[in-house]
Parts: structure tokens; sequence; C-alpha cells
């Protein structure tokens, strides 16, 4: 092996999804990891924490984008619809890599202790996102309960996409939106 791999990271996600999938979660030892890979264990953990990590990599970096595209919605916009602007970030960054999406997805459903490290990244979301809600003049409760509806939406809209595959996610995150608005009864 030589000292340099290109895509050393895609490679050991890869192989950890191929593994997960084909023989569990649990079943899946970082050892089969890095070999399937071609890598060491070492390597390994100078990429992630654990074997969980694998299927939540990216997640600070898509929630920062998030963040980041509330922040830069225009100001009169409502808080609704600055999260909604944040919310189509994370869903037209999924929608690239649909098929990895839906296999993590997959993998997070049928394992309880991935739902339950899903459940944490999600509050740290929600936080993040109220937080950005809040920097534009939102009332704190008024970010907090905006933020938490929001990726509630975008949830339900991600399970959607998963059973219908014809459809987009961006536009699916804006339809739950929308619903959510109605069931409210709110034109924000």
């Amino acid at each position: 092996m030589g000292r340099w791999e290109p895509d050393t990271r895609g490679r050991l996600e890869r192989a950890a999804i191929e593994l997960y999938l084909e023989q569990g979660f649990d079943q899946t030892t970082v050892a089969q990891i890095t070999r399937h890979a071609g890598l060491t264990t070492r390597t390994f953990f100078r990429h992630f924490l654990d074997k969980r990590d694998v299927l939540f990599v990216g997640m600070d970096e898509l929630t920062e984008r998030v963040a980041k595209a509330i922040a830069a919605a225009p100001a009169a916009w409502p808080a609704v619809k600055a999260a909604a602007s944040g919310m189509n970030i994370a869903a037209a960054a999924l929608q690239l890599r649909r098929d990895e999406a839906q296999n993590r997805r997959k993998l997070i459903n049928t394992t309880p202790e991935l739902r339950e490290r899903e459940l944490m990244a999600f509050a740290s979301v929600a936080k993040t996102v109220a937080g950005a809600l809040s920097e534009r003049g939102t009332e704190e409760r008024v970010a907090r309960v905006t933020a938490e509806a929001a990726l509630a939406a975008f949830r339900v809209a991600f399970e959607y996409w998963g059973e219908h595959p014809d459809r987009e996610l961006p536009q699916l995150v804006d339809e739950t939106l929308d619903e959510l608005k109605r069931v409210l009864g709110s034109d924000a």
C-alpha cells in the first residue's frame, strides 16, 4: 500500500456502506471496512471517530450551509420562508447523492443505535437553524418552533422521497412546508 491513496475518505465511506448493507451495521467491524477499502485501521480513525460516524460525515458542513442560507435570506422574509431556504440547500445537496442518501436512510431506519445518533444530529441541526433565525431578529421561541417545524417537514419530505424515486427532494420539501403552513392556517 502506498503512503497516499486518492479519495481515502470516500473509499472508506463506500466500503462501510457496502458492508453495512450486505451484512448489517452491527455485524460489520472497522477491520472489515478497512480491508474492503484496501486501507489500514489507523487510516480509518484519521477520518472517523467510529463506525457510526461514517453515516453522519458531512452533517456539520451541511448544517453550516443551511445556517448560511438562512442568514443570507432577505431580511423581509418571514422566519418560515428563511428556514425553508435553508432546508432547500440541504435538499439540493442530498438530491445530488440520492442513492447514497437513501442507502444511509435505510441503514439508520434498521438500526436503533443509529436512529438515536440521528435524533441527536437533528437536535443539533434544529439548534443551529433556530440560532440562525434568532440572528435575523426572530424572537427566540418563534425561532425554535420554526426550526423544529421546518426540520420535521424536511424529514417527512425525505421519507416520502425514498418511496417516490420520480420526485425531486427540493420540490417535496417546498410542498411539505406549504402543507404545514396550510395546516397551521398561516400564510407566512
